[in-house]
């Protein structure tokens, strides 16, 4: 069994100072993070890459500067379950079928998980058999009311996911 963080939205330090206290301890229990997109700085990228200990999977968000090195789209093989990764950048409206076609093109298993950010709401729905997951903003950014994150479990090509809140 493997167990999965999965952030989005920091924005440390435009709009907030740094991750809540909870977040971190959530990374450090994590065999894996995910992170989709708008870090907002090389300094919030390295840090939550420190606290996954290198076992980070993580894509571009529209506010993330150039020195962070890391792909629009990713896909990350766990316990059976392909998570697809990808921010969603682009008008609120299809954002849902827009990260779901993403995960639908850029996976080769048949049924992968999508997951974005850029929103800053949690989703958890399935769009055209495509499970789509938003873990909302992990610092609580503007538009978010409160700080959230997903900690996922996998094991045997199953999946449960837990929504986390402050």
């Amino acid at each position: 069994m493997q167990r999965i963080a999965i952030i989005a939205d920091t924005h440390v330090p435009s709009r907030e100072r740094d991750l809540p206290d909870w977040v971190v301890e959530e990374l450090r229990a994590a065999d894996r993070t995910i992170h989709a997109g708008d870090f907002d700085s090389r300094r919030a990228h390295d840090r939550i890459d420190a606290l996954a200990n290198g076992a980070l999977t993580a894509v571009r968000g529209n506010t993330d500067p150039p020195t962070i090195d890391v792909p629009h789209t990713a896909t990350l093989e766990a316990g059976g379950v392909t998570f697809v990764v990808t921010h969603g950048t682009g008008s609120p409206t299809g954002w849902h079928e827009r990260v779901a076609e993403t995960a639908r093109s850029e996976a080769a298993a048949d049924e992968p998980v999508a997951v974005g950010g850029h929103i800053h709401d949690v989703v958890d729905t399935t769009v055209t058999g495509i499970r789509v997951l938003n873990p909302g903003s992990a610092t609580g950014a503007a538009p978010a009311d409160r700080a959230t994150m997903y900690v996922a479990t996998v094991a045997d090509g199953t999946l449960t996911v837990d929504l986390r809140t402050e």
